[in-house]
């Protein structure tokens, strides 16, 4: 009942109120980061991914991390480009491993 209250409130897309998914800056444009993609293996569930986001997110520096079991990428967003034996050691921390840049 609560979600169907809520419809006549939303306009134009779920992306922005006035239904543009391009309203201004990304979160990363406005962090003014570097994004960079890693390839993982190992990973398998969304317990695997919390794992590998958890330890890359300890790196000075990060700002964001997104990790996607099906496909092995790890998406970072840093202030500055990350050096990648920081973090292989994070993803081997976790218990997986980094085979290198997507």
């Amino acid at each position: 009942m609560t979600a169907e209250t809520q419809l006549p409130q939303a306009t134009g897309s779920c992306c922005s109120p006035s239904g543009s998914c391009h309203d201004g800056a990304s979160a990363d444009a406005k962090q003014g980061g570097v994004t960079t993609v890693y390839q993982v293996t190992g990973m398998t569930c969304g317990h695997c991914e919390g794992a590998v986001s958890s330890e890359i997110s300890e790196i000075e520096g990060v700002t964001s991390v997104k990790a996607v079991a099906s496909t092995g990428q790890v998406t970072v967003t840093s202030q500055a480009p990350l050096d990648e034996e920081a973090v292989r050691a994070a993803v081997d921390e976790a218990g997986y491993e980094l085979t290198g840049q997507a």
